[in-house]
């Protein structure tokens, strides 16, 4: 979510150079921000962490894969860590403190 909130809020800091709207950049930042909320609150998190972990083996092969492939090598170690968190999520569901058992009790 924080990646999210530099691109599109300029918080904690903006970014050297303003983020479009009909961007890669612009697409990416809104899916962290957005998604990144539904994951905190526990809503539609199995599909929403499948869309996150896309996107961040998107951005690895896109921004860390062209310099090496192993992720040591070209400083990619967060965006794969990241991916396979949401994976994670993806399988395992939000938990009993998440919006989504919430509303499959009621």
């Amino acid at each position: 979510m924080a990646h999210g909130t530099q691109k599109w809020l300029a918080f904690p800091v903006p970014r050297a150079s303003p983020t479009t709207f009909w961007s890669l950049s612009g697409a990416a930042g809104l899916l962290e921000l957005v998604g990144g909320f539904l994951l905190l609150v526990g809503l539609f998190t199995r599909p929403v962490a499948f869309v996150l972990c896309g996107l961040m083996a998107f951005a690895y092969f896109m921004a860390h894969a062209p310099v090496d492939f192993w992720p040591i090598v070209n400083r990619g170690e967060l965006a794969v860590l990241y991916c396979f968190v949401f994976l994670y999520f993806a399988a395992a569901g939000g938990g009993p403190w998440s919006v989504d058992r919430w509303l499959r009790r009621k």
